[in-house]
């Protein structure tokens, strides 16, 4: 009996401790690295932040737009990686104007400023669903 108790704590016990020696690997690989080199590999990691509102402000000369939400007011940056869209074609920081609206997605770098990966310009499109055609509705032959 008591060798069954040793054996069950022992399956428990290894697979925790394997998954904390990994973790602590991890943890030293990453945080060993130069700072410059660990911004962009930490943004390949995690997804985008959709983002979706009124532009509130804008910046040309900063490279800066401004959303002003219900429950917070956040600011942008547009760098050469982000991608404008205007319609069907391409767009530029000139486009992005007071009261539009936009979409978009967004990296929240390490310190605290949020970079926009993309930016959709003017209303969001609402796709319409057709609803399946009623069997009994379709005229018999």
């Amino acid at each position: 009996m008591k060798s069954k108790g040793s054996f069950i704590a022992a399956a428990i016990t290894a697979p925790v401790l394997f998954s904390l020696s990994l973790a602590a690997q991890t943890i030293t690989k990453s945080s060993s690295a130069s700072p410059a080199a660990s911004a962009s590999p930490a943004k390949s990691l995690i997804r985008p932040i959709p983002f979706h509102g009124m532009v509130s402000a804008v910046d040309q000369k900063n490279k800066t737009f401004t959303i002003s939400g219900k429950q917070a007011t956040r600011v942008f940056k547009v760098t050469d990686k982000t991608n404008i869209m205007k319609g069907a074609g391409t767009g530029t920081m000139k486009d992005i104007v007071d009261n539009e609206e936009v979409s978009g997605a967004y990296w929240k770098n390490l310190d605290g400023t949020l970079e926009a990966k993309f930016v959709k310009l003017g209303p969001t499109e609402k796709k319409t669903v057709s609803p399946a055609p009623n069997p009994s509705m379709t005229p018999k032959s």
